[in-house]
């Protein structure tokens, strides 16, 4: 089986761009996961906050 040079071509770019999008795909998901470790941590310290309140409130009666 004979390849031309188009084909070998083709194959050598698809090798050439996989590596690059798999990067890029990996350093968007940890830039998701990062941004939502963030929001998650902040809801963390609301719910600590509103917690304690309770615990006030319960503590009075």
């Amino acid at each position: 089986m004979s390849f031309s040079g188009d084909q070998v071509a083709i194959v050598g770019a698809l090798f050439t761009l996989i590596p690059i999008l798999l990067v890029t795909l990996l350093i968007r998901w940890v830039r998701i996961i990062r941004v939502n470790s963030e929001i998650q941590v902040e809801q963390n310290k609301e719910i600590i906050t509103l917690l304690k309140e309770l615990s006030r409130a319960n503590e009075g009666k």
